[in-house]
Order: C-alpha cells, then sequence, then structure tokens
C-alpha cells in the first residue's frame, strides 16, 4: 500500500512541478518538488519508497516537460541512492539528513540533466553551470529545511515501536 501511496505523491508532485513550477520560482531560483519528496520520502520511509517516487515522478515530468524519456528517472534514481548513502551513517540525525542531502543532490540532479540534455542535444551550452544551479540547490534546501523533517516525524509517529520479543 505504501508503494502505491509513494506513486500516487510521485505523481500529484510531478503536476505541481511541470505547471506550477515556473510561478513558484525566486529570482533565478527554480524549485525541484519532486527531487525534494524524493529524498525526504527516502530517509524518512526507506529505500524502496523512494526508487518508486523517482521512477514514477521522473516518468511523469518526462512526459509533461517534453523531455527525452529516461533523463529524469535516471537522475531521481541516483539522487535517490544518494540520499540512501547519506542516511546510512547517521540513523541517529535522520532528522538533520533532507537539509543535508537536498542541497547536494538537488545540484547533482540538475548537473546531470544538463548532461544528458547537451549530450541528446548538441546545441545546448552553458558557461557556468555552477552559478546557474547554485541558487535552485539553495531554494530546494529551504523547503527540505521545513518539509524534511516534520515528514519524518509524522513517519515515525506512524510506526509501532519495536520492542524485543522473547
Amino acid at each position: 500500500m505504501s508503494l502505491l501511496l509513494a506513486a500516487i505523491g510521485a505523481t500529484i508532485t510531478a503536476l505541481v512541478e511541470a505547471t506550477l513550477g515556473q510561478f513558484l520560482t525566486v529570482g533565478d531560483a527554480t524549485p525541484h518538488p519532486v527531487l525534494v519528496g524524493g529524498v525526504i520520502w527516502t530517509i524518512a520511509a526507506g529505500i524502496d519508497r523512494g526508487i518508486t517516487w523517482a521512477f514514477v515522478g521522473g516518468l511523469v515530468l518526462d512526459s509533461l516537460l517534453v523531455r527525452p524519456l529516461g533523463t529524469t528517472p535516471v537522475a531521481l534514481l541516483l539522487a535517490v541512492g544518494g540520499a540512501t548513502l547519506i542516511n546510512q551513517p547517521f540513523p541517529r540525525l535522520r532528522l538533520v539528513a533532507p537539509i543535508v542531502a537536498v542541497p547536494i543532490l538537488s545540484f547533482a540532479y540538475s548537473m546531470l540533466i544538463l548532461g544528458v540534455q547537451s549530450a541528446m542535444q548538441p546545441g545546448i551550452h552553458v558557461a557556468d553551470a555552477g552559478r546557474l544551479f547554485l541558487p535552485g540547490a539553495l531554494y530546494d534546501a529551504i523547503i527540505a529545511m521545513f518539509l524534511g523533517p516534520l515528514a519524518i516525524t509524522l513517519h515515525d509517529r506512524r510506526m509501532p515501536a519495536e520492542r524485543m520479543e522473547w
């Protein structure tokens, strides 16, 4: 059931990103709600739900934004894997993990999308990609700073307490 909820959540978030994303920009910063949601959901609920979120959300984004099919799911799957790697060494710091993981993975996600699109369409050239993608990564970090701890806390409250069975 939770994989279905991850797929539904990713679809709704991708629809919001594709339709309202252009209106949520602040200066040069564009948010990536599907990426932020995928990283937070991976840290809160686990890798299997994060993979579902990334794959379904990426396919919906590619379909709506007319990107080469498979570009966004691959970038999101790599970001979800990175979120798992960041979360593994610090299981007790799960509330802080999204705040650390999202800006790093957002920057890597944007660079990967640019790399794949420039490989598919040779006319794309960006002089300074770091300066172009840094505001979006900071915008995603601010979103994750508020939503990450809230989502993890709500998920942990729903889970039954672990007890030893004799």
